[in-house]
């Protein structure tokens, strides 16, 4: 089997949109970080950057199972001493939504070059309102 080497001019990047409303993070994410990274189309090659633009709309709604919503912490390093920050995935959802989808997708991607321009292709939104109307994304069931 060859491997398939995409000059940038050749990769086709479509937009997909997702409605996180009720779906569980883990799932969601992995589904949303195969696509990102391009893993559901025959030409993938994992050292070729041809992966998709996704966007997630309504995370304020999205499922945590089990007693996550209370025992899952978020932590937040400042860089000074003792400046490790700890907060609850309740509190995390209230003041921003989109953090807990975002670091579960970020969780999947791998770390480097190819991962943080990866990443750049996700757009999550609190609610349902986005701002990529012109790109028509089309639908991704997850």
């Amino acid at each position: 089997m060859n491997t398939t080497f995409l000059k940038e001019a050749e990769i086709d990047r479509k937009w997909h949109i997702v409605d996180a409303a009720g779906k569980t993070v883990g799932r969601m994410a992995t589904e949303i970080a195969d696509v990102l990274r391009g893993k559901n189309k025959p030409t993938y090659a994992p050292h070729v950057d041809n992966g998709d633009f996704v966007i997630v709309i309504n995370a304020a709604k999205v499922h945590l199972s089990g007693n996550k919503e209370d025992k899952k912490l978020y932590q937040k390093y400042t860089g000074f001493a003792s400046g490790l920050t700890k907060k609850p995935a309740s509190f995390v959802r209230e003041r921003d939504p989109e953090r807990i989808v975002r670091q579960a997708v970020w969780g999947m991607i791998p770390r480097n070059r190819q991962g943080r321009q990866v990443i750049r292709r996700l757009k999550v939104y609190a609610g349902a309102e986005h701002q990529h109307e012109a790109q028509q994304p089309v639908p991704l069931e997850v």
